[in-house]
């Protein structure tokens, strides 16, 4: 691909990364209305889960569960939103996205025309993302 945004460039202030992919804090306006909101980024340009083998798909998996537990844990939201889309981007990642009931999209996708103004809300630390994904790794690794 000639250019790839995600290849580039870590796509948000990196909380936590290993070998194979890293997970950024969103930033923008969509960090904003959704704090907490984060991406898994696999680091190799891969377009489709079944592009890799079995237990890097569970490596990326994994990965996208401990960032899902650590924003539940600190954000406060009443449920995530798991997404991996691609449509613009076609290299492997997934949005792990903390919702409230009265956000200002709600129930529709993060994506669609807001419903109402947004409500102001504090993000987690990156550190406290961090250390929480470091655990939720750590549980899975031997649970």
């Amino acid at each position: 691909m000639a250019h790839c945004e995600l290849c580039e460039s870590p796509g948000g202030d990196i909380v936590w990364q290993d070998a194979l992919c890293r997970v950024v804090a969103v930033g923008g306006d969509e960090g904003a209305a959704f704090p907490g909101f984060c991406r898994v980024v696999w680091r190799r340009h891969v377009a489709e889960m079944t592009d890799l083998p079995a237990t890097e798909r569970r490596h990326l998996m994994n990965t996208v569960f401990a960032a899902e537990t650590a924003v539940r844990a600190l954000s406060g939201a009443d449920k995530i939103n798991l997404a991996s889309l691609g449509n613009t981007v076609p290299h492997l990642h997934w949005h792990v996205i903390p919702r409230w009931r009265e956000d200002s999209h709600f129930p529709a996708a993060v994506w669609a025309t807001p419903r109402r103004p947004m409500v102001a809300r504090a993000a987690p630390a990156v550190k406290a993302l961090h250390d929480a994904i470091v655990t939720a790794l750590a549980e899975e690794a031997t649970g």
